[in-house]
């Protein structure tokens, strides 16, 4: 069915690939805005529910919930954000994720019992879905081939930034227990997104479409269907790969290996740097080495870590083996930052055709917050039954497998075209 297009001269004005560095870096600070605010909502709870849990007296089940609700909350979120997206404009549907994010952090700090703080992380999961999606998509489509790599790593940037931040906030208030004030913090940045979306201008890509009368493309369509395979098949891997049982885990983890864990937010703020700057010092690589070199790099020293990782912590306890596993779990979140993270988000804005882009990255944020949710649902009961050295092994099976998917499936889109890009895959579909 074809969608009926908005008349040209009644179209947002549309962003210039030629626009001075200056206007593009706004934009793109505005936007990647919402990466912040996926980093700082999925890991403000980490130290909010200490508190929460006492305050409303929740169980075990109940604080699984408080946690799971926001995932299952960030899937629909993905999933329903394609289609606006394509019908209405990456401009719109931004504006009214920034929308969503504040209405969904007001209730939180406004929230007086478990029921409206599970109906506040489910906002906060379709926000946090709807970023996942549209930022990364937006970003690919305002930029110059040459720089398009950056600016969508930006959003991953801050992505840990955000994860960094709510860490930092939460050890700012942990000594007045004030978890209010950690959700509070984000409304900073909520807010500030809403009125920059205001300003950037409607995405090019999409306003050729609309103005082209292009027919919504079919996810089937034999020129989509590569595109497809190679965007979910990362998305599952970016999360069995084990990424974020070490980010949700790291503090269990390093107590059942010996080390200290008492205080876990402080443990937890170091990770947090790392991933930065690892995530930083992609910047660069990512238009200059290329996509496919920063994944294959990424993937094996991610198997390498993990194997290792399961190794130390299946020796006995001690000095040597507990330092080996806490610079394994680093190595390991290097490995991932500095290709594995960023470069799965930009090749899922990246190999679409324009028609599906939206949809196609929906569907792949999707598999990737569902994936998201099993192993974190799975990770310690997998632990407790077969020992966390075996689970680091699959972990790391996978990443070794994904070696191979990358070299004989991923194409090198640095410096390309949108469209050379598509071109290509539709070739060998």
């Amino acid at each position: 069915m074809l969608d009926t297009p908005h008349p040209p001269a009644a179209a947002a004005p549309a962003a210039d690939h030629d626009a001075p560095p200056a206007r593009l870096g706004l934009w793109t600070a505005v936007v990647a805005l919402g990466g912040l605010l996926f980093g700082f909502d999925t890991g403000v709870i980490s130290g909010a529910l200490l508190f929460i849990r006492t305050d409303f007296g929740l169980d075990s089940f109940e604080e699984g919930a408080v946690i799971s609700t926001l995932l299952l909350g960030a899937a629909v979120g993905a999933l329903g954000s394609g289609r606006p997206a394509d019908r209405f404009g990456r401009k719109k549907v931004l504006a009214a994720i920034a929308l969503t994010f504040t209405v969904g952090l007001l209730a939180a700090v406004l929230a007086h019992g478990f029921v409206m703080l599970l109906a506040a992380r489910a906002v906060l999961g379709l926000a946090v879905g709807g970023a996942s999606t549209v930022v990364p998509l937006y970003l690919a489509e305002i930029a110059p081939p040459r720089l398009r790599g950056r600016l969508v790593t930006a959003n991953q940037i801050l992505l840990t930034v955000g994860i960094l931040v709510s860490y930092l906030i939460n050890l700012w208030f942990a000594g007045s227990a004030d978890w209010r004030a950690m959700f509070a913090v984000g409304l900073v940045p909520s807010v500030a997104m809403l009125l920059g979306t205001l300003a950037i201008p409607e995405s090019p890509e999409w306003l050729r479409g609309r103005t082209a009368r292009t027919p919504a493309g079919s996810l089937s369509a034999p020129g989509t269907r590569p595109a497809l395979v190679i965007g979910v098949t990362l998305a599952a891997v970016q999360q069995f790969g084990g990424i974020n049982s070490v980010i949700y885990y790291a503090p269990s983890i390093m107590s059942r290996a010996g080390l200290p864990a008492a205080d876990s937010i402080t443990y937890s703020v170091a990770i947090g740097a790392v991933n930065v700057a690892a995530t930083v010092a992609a910047v660069p690589l990512i238009d200059r080495a290329g996509r496919r070199p920063l994944l294959l790099f990424s993937l094996g020293g991610m198997a390498l870590a993990l194997v290792a990782l399961g190794v130390a912590l299946g020796l006995p306890s001690g000095p040597v083996t507990n330092a080996a596993a806490l610079c394994c779990m680093v190595g390991y979140v290097a490995a991932f930052a500095v290709g594995l993270g960023p470069v799965f988000w930009i090749l899922a804005a990246e190999l679409f055709p324009p028609e599906s882009r939206a949809r196609g990255g929906a569907v792949c944020a999707l598999v990737n917050w569902t994936a998201n949710l099993v192993v974190g649902q799975l990770f310690l009961p997998a632990a407790d039954l077969v020992g966390e050295s075996r689970v680091f092994w699959f972990f790391a099976a996978v990443s070794a497998g994904a070696v191979v998917f990358v070299v004989r499936k991923v194409p090198e889109t640095k410096n390309r075209s949108l469209a050379d890009v598509q071109r290509d895959l539709a070739a060998v579909s």
